[in-house]
């Protein structure tokens, strides 16, 4: 009998020691150009998807779909959701970001308000069918003050789509656009210019005659964005964040 129990124990040893490794979680990034990754040709201009995926262990994958230009709209159009539908996984996650380009109504990208809440349905709605989990997030401030030195909201009406449609859907939300709110105000009009591509002519040899951008993030302001998206995943104590290693 004791021959008998110590065989069982060294098979079950054997066949642990063969056991199919965990999978890693995939995180899947789908938005425009504030979250998507760069060219060199670009540079130094990122998006803050770029520094997100350093800053979690070895069980976490990010796969960074989000392209330059696009909303909820053109993102469809271009056939750019379906292959990453069709990857999900059980467990997985999909972090959506869109509005910058849907709200432009002179832009080929423009998406009318009642489109927009349906694409946002759609995106969530068929992550959930994968078993997978979506996360919605509003669209990243852009840097714009009044003359008194207070922020300005520049998405209020896709930014309160978006909440509306979290609600609704029972969907986690990070904020974004309030948060990095709140970050540019604490900086202030002159400070808050550090995070975006703002460069002097001849500074850069990407852009020698200089840029002044208060949309798209230099590689601080894509951290320090990545940092409060961080945050977020803590705050709603996804289980994302205990794979997290650095902030």
């Amino acid at each position: 009998m004791r021959k008998k129990s110590l065989s069982l124990l060294f098979v079950s040893i054997i066949l642990l020691s063969f056991s199919i490794p965990e999978q890693p979680i995939k995180v899947y990034l789908i938005g425009d150009s504030t979250m998507a990754e760069k060219q060199v040709k670009a540079f130094p201009e990122a998006g803050w998807g770029m520094p997100f995926k350093h800053f979690f262990d070895s069980s976490v994958i990010v796969c960074n779909h989000a392209q330059n230009g696009r909303s909820t709209r053109t993102f469809l159009e271009e056939n750019r959701w379906k292959p990453v539908v069709g990857s999900l996984k059980p467990g997985d996650y999909v972090f959506i970001q869109f509005g910058h380009n849907d709200e432009v109504k002179t832009k080929k990208s423009y998406t009318p308000e009642k489109e927009f809440r349906q694409n946002l349905i759609k995106y969530v709605r068929e992550t959930k069918a994968k078993k997978a989990n979506p996360i919605l997030l509003t669209p990243v401030a852009r840097r714009k003050f009044d003359t008194s030195g207070k922020i300005e909201e520049t998405h209020a009406i896709y930014s309160a789509i978006v909440r509306e449609v979290a609600t609704e859907l029972k969907v986690p939300l990070i904020d974004l656009d309030r948060k990095s709110q709140s970050l540019l105000q604490e900086l202030g009009p002159e400070n808050s210019k550090f995070l975006f591509n703002h460069l002097r002519p001849g500074e850069h040899p990407n852009y020698p005659e200089g840029k002044e951008d208060d949309t798209h993030f230099n590689e601080l302001g894509a951290r320090k964005t990545a940092q409060l998206v961080l945050t977020e995943i803590k705050s709603l104590n996804l289980d994302l964040a205990a794979r997290i290693v650095k902030k």
